[in-house]
């Protein structure tokens, strides 16, 4: 039974909704606390300082918080206990709206409340109860409530179960704009380097650290749209690239605070001694040409922080990192992470200066950037980046990848020249997944021997790289394979991290957000091109999943919702305010296909060397159209 106190603290607040002394810090301030409970120092999940509420019921700690902005908000909370039984309740007006009850748990754990609506004026009430045994809690966050709410129905109750946990837990991470926070928190200092003014933003990255990094913000994106960030990625891509100046050899910073502006320090020592991998320069063209896909942002193509960098990016800094093996592929030093390295894997030990997961991202920011320019309508500059694309990955297929004399597949190059081969994991996979390997058997051959060692010694043991095989295998039809890695990833969600720090896999940001992608992108098949009102979909559905349904995923101004039935029948429905073209992809040639119950010839189209049947549907607003291959 939760007991409250007989007075609630009142914090006024303008703004964001604000917690006062949300990490204990200042010791009670803000909060009212029961006889039993306290300040302690003895176990903090971050900075110095937590608050502990002994065994035994009757015991709380609270804050109310007068609620500044009408809106929906998720509340979340770093909690360990020593026995079951404890409580975090949202109050509204006085009044619980969501209780969970706390399992006994030693490790820290990230728990929320999700998406609670409150009026202007009303009091949001946070309490922590007592327990069978101790309760310890730290870090306590507000979040904004979701902008866009897909929601999954299934003849699988799984993949309902996994979405659903997926979109709260990723919701749960978004930061308010305005908010004040810490700097620079990380391991070797807990309590940061001082307070700073959080931007629209969500954490990417560990959870012990005040910032959001390249790589995994890049892999987050998509996600984040589908949950309606669209305004925080907008912002974070472009953090990355003012700060990809000529001083930093026009690499991006690996980790910005989440005020936007300043570097973290852990990561950032000066402007020439600061971490940076080869990759996460051309992810983050990928990216906004992915975004741009998304939203039709024409932010995108028009401001000049973006446009710099893309051009600079896919020109300038191929040019400046090109000087050990000279061939038009940028290079890393192969003399660590702090002095620019080659590729994602950072615990390989090889002195690396080409990697295959650099080479495969750079043939994705050529071909970004060539469909970026398109729009923009420099068609010289289109034409010349889709030949620089068509190049990089020849090169790649006939020299590259190559190690003459045997079958054996390259995946990186040392600083001497030295091939090698073998799994390499984010220079292994990284190939297949951005594409750059010719279609056909090698590619085949190569899916299954990235699948074969990441399922037994080649393993990698951080969760966080594991995240990325879904994508690798959904990009090549093999649902089968995508929807079994989904499902390992989400299986591990309560195992610890294999930093301890950490806590546990799922409460690493990177896991919620791309099992969102994955499902939307990958099982769906939803690819769209909100600049030319366009939605492509294909059916990835494995045999387990007989059909699934995703209702409102934000493309452009609209929504639309997607069914597939098997792989053989897709229904599409419009909820935007104008009229959409639907592509419905089906895998294979198939002579005739049926759309919304007529017969017409199917429309072969070959996408990177493979062949899909497609039908090309209008989609009046407020209208729904169905596509089959016909029998």
């Amino acid at each position: 039974m939760l007991v409250l106190p007989v007075l609630l603290s009142s914090v006024l607040v303008a703004g964001p909704v604000v917690v006062v002394n949300p990490g204990f810090e200042k010791d009670t301030e803000g909060w009212t606390f029961t006889a039993g409970t306290g300040v302690a120092t003895n176990r903090p999940h971050g900075g110095a300082k937590l608050v502990y509420l002994d065994a035994g019921s009757g015991k709380s700690v609270s804050q109310t918080i007068t609620v500044p902005t009408a809106g929906t908000y998720s509340v979340s909370a770093w909690i360990a206990t020593g026995g079951a039984g404890g409580t975090f309740t949202v109050l509204r007006g006085g009044t619980p709206v969501e209780t969970v009850t706390l399992p006994s748990r030693s490790t820290y754990t990230r728990y929320t409340i999700s998406d609670v609506a409150f009026a202007e004026g009303d009091r949001l009430g946070i309490v922590f109860g007592s327990g069978s045994g101790w309760v310890n809690v730290d870090d306590v966050m507000i979040s904004p409530g979701a902008t866009a709410s897909p929601a999954v129905r299934s003849s699988n109750p799984k993949i309902v179960e996994m979405f659903g946990w997926a979109k709260a837990k990723a919701g749960s991470w978004v930061h308010q704009n305005g908010v004040p926070g810490p700097l620079n928190v990380d391991e070797r200092q807990p309590g940061g380097t001082g307070e700073g003014v959080y931007t629209s933003s969500y954490w990417a990255g560990y959870a012990h650290r005040s910032g959001y990094y390249s790589r995994d913000f890049a892999h987050q994106l998509a996600g984040a749209h589908i949950l309606g960030l669209a305004e925080q990625n907008k912002n974070m891509l472009r953090s990355f690239a003012r700060s990809a100046t000529e001083e930093h050899k026009f690499y991006p910073v690996w980790a910005l605070n989440f005020d936007a502006s300043t570097y973290l320090s852990i990561d950032y020592r000066s402007p020439t001694d600061f971490v940076r991998e080869v990759p996460a320069t051309f992810e983050l063209v990928e990216k906004a040409n992915q975004a741009f896909r998304w939203t039709g942002d024409r932010a995108y193509l028009d401001d000049p922080v973006f446009w710099d960098y893309y051009r600079r990016a896919t020109a300038d800094f191929v040019t400046l990192h090109d000087g050990q093996l000279p061939n038009g592929i940028a290079e890393g030093t192969g003399r660590g992470i702090f002095q620019g390295t080659a590729s994602y894997n950072e615990v390989g030990g090889e002195p690396l200066a080409e990697a295959g997961d650099a080479i495969g991202s750079q043939y994705q920011a050529h071909k970004a950037l060539a469909a970026l320019a398109r729009d923009k309508g420099d068609r010289t500059l289109s034409r010349a980046q889709e030949k620089r694309a068509r190049a990089v990955k020849e090169y790649f297929n006939t020299t590259w990848s190559v190690k003459q004399g045997s079958g054996e597949f390259v995946r990186a190059y040392t600083v001497d020249g030295t091939p090698l081969t073998g799994f390499g994991k984010e220079n292994s996979w990284f190939m297949p997944m951005k594409g750059i390997i010719d279609a056909g058997p090698r590619n085949d051959a190569y899916l299954d021997f990235v699948d074969a060692e990441a399922s037994g010694a080649g393993r990698p043991s951080n969760i966080e790289a594991i995240t990325y095989l879904p994508d690798t295998f959904f990009r090549h039809n093999r649902a089968g394979t995508a929807w079994k890695w989904m499902q390992d990833v989400y299986d591990r969600r309560e195992e610890r991290h294999v930093s301890s720090r950490q806590g546990l896999n799922g409460d690493y940001p990177e896991v919620p957000f791309t099992l969102v992608s994955q499902t939307v992108e990958g099982l769906m098949g939803i690819q769209p091109d909100a600049p030319r009102r366009t939605v492509a979909t294909q059916s990835r559905l494995p045999a387990d999943i007989g059909w699934l349904e995703v209702a409102d995923v934000p493309v452009g101004s609209g929504k639309v919702t997607v069914r597939h039935d098997g792989t053989d029948s897709s229904t599409f429905t419009n909820k935007g305010d104008g009229p959409v073209f639907w592509e419905a992809r089906f895998a294979g040639e198939h002579r005739w296909l049926e759309v919304n119950g007529h017969r017409f010839p199917g429309i072969p189209k070959v996408i990177d060397g493979v062949t899909y049947t497609v039908a090309k549907v209008p989609v009046r607003a407020g209208g729904t159209a169905t596509a089959k291959i016909a029998s």
